[in-house]
C-alpha cells in the first residue's frame, strides 16, 4: 500500500522540516520528493505536511505516519537482508574468553546475528587455554582469546596489560602473602601473576579459585584478596593497586582471535571483521 520509496522521502523531509534539503540528503530533484510527498498522501488519504510561509510542519497524521514509516521501512530493510547475499546459511562455533563478555562483544553479536538470521551461531563460553585446545581439536571455527603479547598466531584486536585490581580500601601487609584471587590452573593471568610474585620474592596464597569472571570480580569486592585483569576490563567500583603496594608488573596482554583453518571462511570472516570493526568498550 505504501511505496518504501514514498516513505523514505516523507520521513527525511519530516526529519529535516524541509523539501529542499530533504531532497539534498537523497540526491533527488526537490519536485521529486515533493511528488512522493503528494502520492504517500494521496495512498493514506490523509494530508501529512503543511507548507507554509514558516516553512513545513507535520499534522496529527503526519506524525502518525512517521512512526509507521520508520518501522515499515526497518522491516522492508530487515526482509531484505534475509532473502540476499547477506542472508549466510551454516553455521559457525565462536568461542570467548568469559572476561571478554563484559566488553561490548555481546553487543557485536547480536548485532552480527540480525545481520546473518540464517547462520546458526553456537557461542562457548571458557578459558583462553581450554578454547584454544577446543580450536586445535577441531571443535571451534573462531576464537576470541587473552593471548601472551607479542604471539605471533592470530589477529589482535586490542593490547592492554594486565594490573593487581582491588577495592579502593584495600590493605596489603607485605609482611603477609599476597591474598590472589584467581582463575583454576592453567591460566593466563594466574600464571603471570605468580611469575611475577616469585621473581621478586613476594610470597602469596590463592584465598580463592573461580573459573568465571563473575566469581573474580565478587570476590575482589568481598575483600577476600586482589585479582588481576586486564586494564581496560576494570570496572569502575575496583581500582587499580599495582602502585599502592609496589606489586610486580604481570606483563601484557593481546586480545586475539584465533581461527580454525579448516573452517568455512565466508562466516568466519565475516565475523572477524564485526569484532575489528566496532570498539570493544565496557557496554
Amino acid at each position: 500500500m505504501f511505496d518504501p520509496v514514498h516513505l523514505r522521502s516523507f520521513l527525511s523531509v519530516a526529519e529535516h522540516l524541509s523539501f529542499t534539503l530533504a531532497a539534498e540528503r537523497l540526491g533527488l530533484a526537490q519536485p521529486t520528493v515533493s511528488q512522493h510527498v503528494a502520492k504517500l498522501e494521496k495512498a493514506a488519504r490523509r494530508l501529512l505536511l503543511v507548507r507554509d510561509t514558516h516553512g513545513v510542519r507535520l499534522t496529527d497524521n503526519g506524525e502518525a505516519m512517521a512512526g509507521f514509516a520508520r518501522a515499515i521501512l526497518a522491516a522492508h530493510e530487515e526482509a531484505a537482508r534475509y532473502f540476499t547475499g547477506a542472508a549466510m546459511r551454516g553455521r559457525l562455533r565462536f568461542g570467548t574468553a568469559d572476561d571478554l563478555a563484559i566488553t561490548g562483544l555481546p553487543r557485536i553479536l547480536r548485532e552480527f546475528r540480525r545481520a546473518y538470521p540464517q547462520l546458526n551461531v553456537e557461542l562457548t563460553v571458557s578459558q583462553s587455554d581450554d578454547l584454544y585446545r577446543r580450536l586445535k581439536a577441531g571443535q571451534l571455527d573462531l576464537v576470541f582469546v587473552k593471548w601472551v603479547a607479542g604471539a605471533q598466531e592470530g589477529t589482535v584486536v586490542r593490547h592492554d596489560a594486565f594490573s593487581w585490581v582491588g577495592l579502593e580500601q584495600t590493605v596489603l601487609d607485605p609482611a603477609e602473602p599476597v591474598p590472589l584471587v584467581a582463575y583454576p590452573a592453567p591460566s593466563l593471568s594466574r600464571t603471570l601473576a605468580i611469575q611475577a610474585l616469585e621473581a621478586t620474592g613476594r610470597t602469596w596464597k590463592v584465598t580463592c579459585t573461580t573459573k568465571q569472571i563473575a566469581g573474580i570480580l565478587a570476590a575482589v569486592r568481598a575483600g577476600l584478596g586482589v585479582g588481576v585483569m586486564p586494564t581496560t576490563l576494570v570496572p569502575e567500583d575496583l581500582t587499580v593497586i599495582t602502585h599502592r603496594f609496589d606489586l610486580p608488573p604481570v606483563g601484557d596482554v593481546d586480545f586475539t582471535l584465533i581461527r580454525n583453518p579448516l573452517a568455512g571462511s565466508e562466516a568466519v570472516d565475516a565475523l572477524i571483521a564485526a569484532i575489528q570493526g566496532r570498539p570493544l568498550n565496557r557496554p
